[in-house]
């Protein structure tokens, strides 16, 4: 078949415009139908909403000593996305981060545009790393201001103050009861950002600005609790028990002034504590009330009438059977009769005072 100089030129035509066609119907797909596809990408791409965290209320003693504050630090993230020069940027972010330059490179390669290299760094790290990418012109990189959570007494009064996780949630102690007052209320800010990935301030949207936590005041007197602490240190190598504990109360209002547990943790290293050592045992393990107890017994007798304040109580001369287990007062005198007075204040023994609301009216002389 022979093809004639019109046929072919016919041909060539059909050719191109088939092929402009397709070009014509696919920027009409894009353009129109797929419209609100590729907008919603481009606007995650370079606009964003940045979270302006609120800042964790303090925790201090009764005179004002810090108890838990923070530390700004930075997080180093990177957007693969964004990364240009990788052959570049790898060996820089190791020297500054201090971190391998494989592990750097396995998190790159994954192309992800969050990517956490490294947590916690400190706030004049985070400032140096900025000035070497703005110097060696890299993108990618950004540090994201936060703060950490420090606890200057270490060990000391642990059990008490608690600790947060890695997002400034109280888990424990004072930290967790008190967690809706001391971490506030994190702000917002609508930026857009440019090629390189900075914020482009003109564009700045709209803005609420954080409500920082509330700060609080215990009534723990730190000077006590330093000599509750040496105390309780000198009683462990002294008696070496498994545990102990020391509580520091007030009497007239109930306020706590101290309070201390053996074993116990570093606060600032808590991850490696172990689950027998972050128990505040002082409110968590039940306890013998021992002489403490004496107070409720002896009222509950005055008060229904069963002695009064001249009676004499017999002591069974400090042996008695108890669901056939023998009770024996502490001291090295085995009374027949106290006074109510002489059953409050010397260490005689719980079951003199309670077996007056016990075993019915007693004998009094």
């Amino acid at each position: 078949m022979r093809w004639d100089g019109r046929t072919r030129w016919g041909v060539v035509c059909l050719f191109f415009g088939l092929l402009f066609s397709v070009f014509s119907w696919r920027l009409i797909y894009l353009q129109m139908v797929q419209h609100k596809y590729y907008a919603k990408i481009a606007a995650d791409k370079n606009v964003g909403r940045d979270i302006i965290p609120a800042e964790r209320g303090a925790i201090y003693d009764a005179q004002n000593e810090v108890l838990a504050q923070n530390v700004p630090v930075a997080t180093i993230v990177a957007d693969a996305t964004l990364i240009t020069d990788a052959a570049a940027l790898i060996p820089l972010l190791a020297e500054r981060l201090h971190l391998p330059p494989n592990d750097i490179a396995e998190k790159i390669a994954t192309g992800r545009p969050y990517i956490v290299l490294k947590r916690e760094v400190p706030e004049s790290d985070a400032r140096s790393l900025e000035r070497a990418l703005k110097t060696a012109r890299l993108r990618g990189i950004r540090c994201e201001r936060g703060t950490i959570r420090v606890y200057p007494n270490g060990p000391m009064l642990c059990h008490v103050v608690g600790f947060t996780d890695v997002d400034q949630h109280g888990i424990q102690g004072v930290e967790a009861s008190m967690d809706q007052y001391l971490r506030g209320e994190d702000g917002y800010r609508y930026i857009e950002r440019d090629a390189q990935g900075r914020e482009i301030v003109l564009y700045r949207g709209l803005e609420r600005a954080p409500r920082n936590g509330d700060q609080l005041h215990l009534t723990i007197d730190m000077g006590l609790q330093t000599i509750v602490e040496n105390e309780l240190d000198a009683a462990m190598r002294e008696y070496t028990p498994a545990k102990a504990t020391i509580l520091l109360m007030r009497p007239q209002t109930g306020e706590i002034l101290a309070m201390a547990n053996r074993p116990n943790f570093d606060l600032n290293q808590r991850s490696e504590a172990k689950p027998e050592q972050m128990k505040n045992r002082a409110i968590i393990d039940m306890m013998e009330p021992g002489s403490t107890f004496k107070i409720v017994t002896a009222a509950a007798a005055l008060n229904d009438r069963k002695v009064n304040l001249d009676s004499l109580i017999f002591c069974e001369n400090g042996d008695w059977n108890l669901g056939g287990r023998p009770r024996r007062a502490h001291s090295h005198k085995r009374p027949d009769a106290l006074t109510r007075e002489d059953i409050i204040v010397p260490p005689t023994n719980l079951a003199a005072s309670s077996r007056a609301c016990m075993r019915g009216p007693p004998q009094v002389s």
